[in-house]
């Protein structure tokens, strides 16, 4: 927007009676909801065609830093019948959300927006994109950061007369989690600008409370992660840190907020 603070005002202001005067009825926001649906349904679907096309060499990828520490000769197994079906089939699912996840937000913020008042569509965008960023990043920090780590340390505890040979569906879901977990950790800078947007919480009450957020980040690194303490520490840190970020950037919203007014 340009203009003076004035008429900067004026247009907000003009905006938020809109947005007051537009109200539609419930039957209209579940006809929209169910269309909004639809179209991310449908951007899965379409996802979904190439990806379990190119399944086997999407698990190749996905399963490479376990097998890099793997035995020589090892192999991974099926255990179940319908293994090597359902395994590549729920990879390529579950591929087809997180690459559509962009399209998908989109539709949940085109489905909200209308009803957004001018200043929470100034933060709600940049959040939103953020927030699908900093997942991304948590992942790929968990496959090149954590994996490599993680399978290196368990593959080296030996057992005699145990060969390791790890089922494809389990590793599947061992993987699944990891990367939620991560992505979720990495999502903390912007939950954390939420609360001091909102008004929730404060940059110096959250400061305050410091300790229990170090120790509440160890507990969830403890609770989602193998029972090892390298992989622990390698989320229980990186939740910590981006905690501070997000009070960095908290204060500075505060800052800006303080000159406004």
């Amino acid at each position: 927007m340009t203009g003076t603070p004035t008429e900067k005002l004026d247009k907000a202001a003009e905006h938020d009676a809109e947005v007051d005067a537009s109200e539609q009825p419930f039957l209209d926001h579940i006809i929209e909801l169910r269309s909004r649906i639809l179209r991310g349904l449908l951007i899965v679907g379409l996802l979904f065609l190439p990806i379990f096309y190119f399944a086997s060499d999407l698990y190749e990828f996905i399963s490479a830093p376990l097998m890099a520490y793997l035995p020589e000769g090892a192999t991974m197994i099926a255990t179940e019948v319908a293994s090597p079906f359902l395994t590549p089939l729920k990879l390529a699912i579950l591929l087809a959300i997180f690459l559509g996840m962009p399209f998908l937000l989109y539709q949940i913020w085109a489905f909200v927006s209308p009803g957004l008042y001018l200043h929470e569509k100034k933060f709600a965008m940049p959040l939103l994109i953020s927030s699908v960023l900093l997942f991304y990043l948590g992942t790929a920090f968990a496959y090149y950061a954590v994996f490599p780590l993680v399978f290196n340390f368990l593959t080296s505890l030996e057992l005699a007369g145990v060969t390791m040979a790890t089922d494809i569906g389990a590793y599947l879901n061992f993987v699944t989690k990891m990367f939620f977990a991560f992505g979720l950790a990495f999502e903390i800078p912007v939950a954390t600008l939420l609360l001091v947007l909102t008004g929730i919480s404060s940059t110096r009450a959250m400061a305050s409370k410091r300790p229990y957020i170090i120790v509440g980040c160890f507990v969830i690194g403890m609770l989602l992660t193998p029972p090892d303490v390298i992989s622990q520490l390698l989320l229980a840190i990186p939740a910590w840190l981006l905690f501070e970020v997000g009070i960095l950037f908290g204060r500075l919203v505060e800052k800006n907020r303080e000159e406004v007014m």
